[in-house]
């Protein structure tokens, strides 16, 4: 059991007393994200409604937790709580969560982004949950007359061994609220935990199977009009005539209109990327005469700037990799004399395409805004800085601007840019009246904010025996680098160079699952796989044997990752995936990255069926410290697995004279349900540390497997992003006898 300050954060502790109705209300800012809970079995008080930011006791023992932050899908809607509810000891049955609004006076870090989440909020959540706990005790130490260390806490309820007096939490709740805060709390130690570690349902879950109002897409207010916008058909692109004759006179339509997102003299947040700021808007009663009215809108645009093509992306990186004037992101020792000395030289280039984010709810904002107040409701991952968007669109203090998150139907790093929730605003505004604004699949896909294309070249020099002595690596992207030069293999080569370089065009590009980590981990696996084949070493030996030298004798001091902590995974999914063993017609690959905070290694077992690859399994190893709810926590990993493989192996997005090609999932190719592994098995190890990310590392290293594991099967490798499109030319045949 650990005791720990809670001075450090008293002015974020703020306890609110007397409660109509009795109870026990507590506030607690340096708590990122709590979140919901189990079905509650007890009536919640009405009078609790209303309060942003708060755990709060009512006189039944109800418990409630606002969740300040969005929900994507990640479940800390079910994990939040489960943190508070341990260190509270409170019967998981009494727990129930609400969705808090913006309040930054409140809370810390109201964003879903960078699998943060429970890593951030894990010691401040137990705070306040053991905080309360503490309170609880000294009223119920007081209203029966003991010492209250003589007390216990179990479930809920307060008991007095020596006279056998017990009290439930409800019952001392009020009496709690006038207890001073304490300035020292114990935490429990992990060994005694009930609810983390135990696997608890998404809260959420019968709403959103029965389909109640969860979503921004569900969301409506009466007397609100819907709104859609058509940008530029291309990017570089600008409006030169607008002709909405036809379009106005069509049944339902209201208005049609033009915006600008992004204004002279807007302030623009790094969350503000918006490739197409000037929109026409049609305005109308419902989504179907909305859209069948902007079908009829006569607009000319006319180019503004360069229009791009993909060729010109893909001949641009080339050029800029071949071109030796990159910025040196890392060198360790004379990686120039290392290669021109080297036995053997292995040198390889992969790249990947542009990719959409493809949530399955398009994006969509409410906003009723008014001459001296703005509300906005929707599903956002960054609703501080939208915030800070609209008060500079619409010229109002950012204390005037109220914003609710919805839950949200992906967001995979969409939602982190919330130009839609700026338009919403600046429309209502425009409109003078509350207004929902809807994109279609066609108008996401087409407006930007792309995963970025990449190409990466890698340099491997052996000796004569057949050892590592040099590694280099030369990334470019659009608007950036996919290289993280103080990773793995930094720090297990004595000569090393990392190299950055990055090409500038007009389509706008954003964080996408696991940024840069999507693209580098499977490039990076891949290469150390035909590395460990040149040096006639099997791949996990290979490895393993790097991460000796970065645990003994580490070259420099900003090797990012554990090296203990990374080879354990190796070592977990080696021996759980029987590697080495004799498995006729089963080809298999394996991966490891860190990323996250985080470390995942992967094992795919790969066999040829009807002249075509499947995946017949993954076996996944899988280092996050401490996980809080393992049904999610595999949920999590399956899905990042599952979308790994599916992006490496079919989706594209390409352009045209800087239009793009693909406009929706007819001409962008998705996983299919028949395509997804067979099965996947995850294993975690479990060793105690504070929890870390898990929402994007199973992501990023599958792709390198899958590739790896293709090699095994053909002899052939795969460097470009689809793979699908390079399987085509290789004769694929079902093993016989």
């Amino acid at each position: 059991m650990a005791s720990v300050k809670t001075t450090l954060n008293r002015r974020s502790f703020l306890k609110v007393s007397a409660l109509a109705g009795g109870g026990l209300m507590l506030g607690f800012n340096w708590a990122c994200k709590p979140a919901p809970a189990a079905s509650a079995l007890k009536a919640m008080p009405e009078s609790w409604y209303g309060i942003n930011a708060f755990l709060k006791i009512g006189e039944n023992g109800l418990v409630t937790i606002m969740s300040p932050n969005p929900e994507i899908g990640q479940n800390v809607k079910t994990s939040m709580p489960m943190i508070v509810a341990e260190e509270l000891d409170v019967d998981w049955r009494d727990v129930v969560v609400e969705q808090a609004g913006l309040d930054t006076q409140s809370f810390r870090r109201q964003l879903a982004g960078g699998s943060q989440s429970i890593r951030q909020g894990w010691k401040g959540l137990r705070m306040a949950g053991a905080t309360a706990r503490r309170m609880l005790l000294e009223a119920a130490a007081q209203r029966l007359n003991v010492p209250v260390d003589e007390l216990t806490t179990d479930a809920g309820i307060i008991t007095h061994a020596g006279t056998g007096q017990s009290l439930g939490y409800g019952d001392v709740a009020s009496e709690a609220a006038s207890v001073t805060v304490p300035e020292e709390v114990e935490l429990k130690d992990p060994k005694d935990f009930k609810i983390i570690g135990t696997t608890r349902k998404n809260v959420d879950a019968l709403k959103i199977v029965t389909g109640e109002p969860l979503f921004g897409l569900d969301f409506h207010r009466d007397g609100m009009l819907i709104a859609m916008i058509e940008h530029a058909p291309a990017f570089g692109m600008k409006l030169k005539s607008l002709d909405a004759t036809a379009a106005k006179a069509m049944p339902g339509i209201t208005d049609v209109i033009t915006i600008d997102a992004a204004p002279e003299g807007f302030d623009e947040q790094w969350s503000d990327v918006n490739a197409f700021p000037e929109k026409v808007v049609v305005l109308g009663r419902s989504t179907w005469e909305v859209m069948k009215a902007k079908k009829a809108l006569v607009i000319e645009w006319e180019a503004d700037s360069k229009l791009e093509s993909t060729a010109d992306h893909t001949e641009g990186m080339a050029g800029l990799l071949q071109s030796g004037r990159a910025e040196v992101a890392r060198r360790d020792g004379n990686p120039e004399a290392a290669f021109q000395n080297a036995a053997q030289v292995i040198e390889r280039t992969y790249s990947a395409p542009f990719l959409a984010h493809n949530t399955l709810e398009p994006m969509n904002f409410f906003a009723d805004v008014k001459e001296d107040s703005a509300e906005l409701v929707g599903p956002i991952q960054t609703p501080e800085f939208l915030r800070k968007s609209v008060s500079s669109i619409l010229g109002l203090p950012e204390d005037k601007i109220s914003i609710m998150m919805t839950r949200m139907g992906g967001g995979f790093g969409r939602r982190l840019y919330g130009n839609f929730g700026v338009e919403a605003a600046a429309i209502s505004q425009a409109a003078k009246a509350p207004v929902k604004l809807v994109y279609t699949r066609e108008d996401d896909m087409t407006q930007g904010t792309y995963r970025p294309a990449y190409q990466v070249i890698y340099r491997a020099a052996l000796n004569e025996q057949n050892e590592l002595i040099g590694f280099h690596v030369r990334g470019v992207g659009i608007h950036g680098s996919p290289v993280f030069a103080n990773r793995f293999p930094a720090g297990t080569v004595d000569n090393y160079l990392a190299e950055n370089l990055e090409l500038d065009s007009n389509v706008s590009t954003g964080a996408w699952r696991a940024p840069r980590s999507n693209f580098i981990a499977g490039a990076e696996q891949s290469f150390l796989d035909e590395v460990a084949e040149a040096a006639g070493k099997d791949p996990i030996d290979f490895r393993l044997e790097l991460f000796d030298r970065a645990i003994a004798n580490p070259v420099g001091e900003r090797n990012d990752y554990d090296a203990e902590r990374y080879a354990g995974v190796l070592r977990l999914v080696r021996e759980k995936a029987n590697w080495g063993a004799d498995m006729p017609g089963v080809h298999r690959g394996v991966s490891a990255y860190y990323c996250h905070n985080s470390y995942v290694a992967q094992v795919v077992d790969l066999v040829i069926e009807d002249n075509q690859p499947r995946v017949q399994k993954v076996w996944c190893a899988v280092d996050c410290g401490i996980v809080v709810n393992p049904g999610a926590a595999r949920n999590q990993v399956e899905g990042g697995i599952v979308d790994g493989i599916g992006h490496a192996m079919y989706s594209a997005l390409s352009f045209q004279e800087g239009r793009p090609v693909q406009r929706n999932f007819d001409s962008y190719r998705l996983i299919r349900q028949a395509e997804a592994p067979r099965e996947i098995e995850t294993f975690f190890i479990d060793n105690g540390i504070d929890p870390t990310g898990l929402g994007e590392p199973s992501l990023p290293p599958v792709s390198a497997a899958l590739a790896n594991a293709f090699a095994k099967a053909t002899g052939t490798r795969l460097y470009d992003q689809p793979f699908s499109s390079n399987m085509e030319a290789v004769e694929l045949s079902e093993p016989t006898g």
